[in-house]
């Protein structure tokens, strides 16, 4: 696994994708805490992890397209199933190397943290427990994109396949709030990725939403496993 997450974190960063991902997810992020807190003299940062989650819709498509279509694509997935690897180790190491990018463009909001912690009054241990629930909400976010680039060798339809899938969630989620019958609130709660990240903005650290996402996780990874496990044996 330490071989491969090497080799997709180089990876990253020895092509422009990285830096462009890394330039769009703080510009971005800028200019939404200057609008939302420096502008306006709020110190509520929670706004800022919610924000992030709903990048994820677009971003995290952008990290995880090339994960395993790039290796279809150039034949070298064919060194990788051989190889002496355990499909698991491959598939793991290639989901962590996307986890640590998508972290280090989240570092950015210490910042803000220092800046309105310095100017303002903020509950740290809110902000804590946002930054555990956004690390176990891309975990979710990327798991279902590694698996999907595990499904294609063309990764602009592994990004917009990506895309459109965040993009059902996030449908799903607008509906909770147009619904009035309390069973279907609770099923589209029981499924939502966004609804459930939003009890964490409210200053609520849900053990059972945390799950939640770490299950989906390892649902997504153990079905990439199977997937790259079919094409070892075809």
């Amino acid at each position: 696994m330490g071989a491969i997450f090497k080799r997709d974190l180089r990876a990253y960063f020895k092509s422009p994708l990285g830096y462009v991902y890394l330039a769009a997810f703080i510009l971005v992020l800028n200019i939404y805490f200057y609008i939302t807190n420096v502008y306006s003299g709020s110190s509520d940062i929670q706004n800022i992890f919610s924000f992030i989650v709903t990048m994820c819709v677009f971003l995290i498509p952008i990290l995880t397209m090339r994960t395993f279509s790039e290796d279809y694509k150039q034949k070298t997935d064919q060194l990788l199933l051989t190889a002496p690897v355990r499909l698991s180790g491959i598939v793991l190491g290639k989901f962590f190397a996307a986890l640590v990018v998508f972290l280090i463009g989240v570092c950015i909001t210490l910042v803000y943290v220092v800046i309105v912690a310095t100017w303002g009054d903020l509950a740290f241990a809110t902000v804590l427990g946002n930054y555990v629930a956004i690390c176990a909400t891309a975990m979710a976010f990327i798991s279902i994109g590694v698996f999907i680039s595990s499904l294609t060798q063309n990764q602009l339809v592994a990004c917009i396949v990506t895309v459109a899938v965040f993009l059902g969630l996030y449908l799903l989620n607008s509906a909770y709030s147009l619904l009035s019958a309390t069973w279907a609130k609770n099923l589209i709660y029981y499924f939502s990725v966004f609804r459930r990240y939003y009890n964490f903005t409210q200053g609520i650290f849900s053990f059972s939403d945390l799950i939640f996402y770490l299950s989906v996780a390892g649902t997504f990874i153990f079905l990439t496993v199977r997937m790259l496990e079919r094409k070892r044996w075809s």
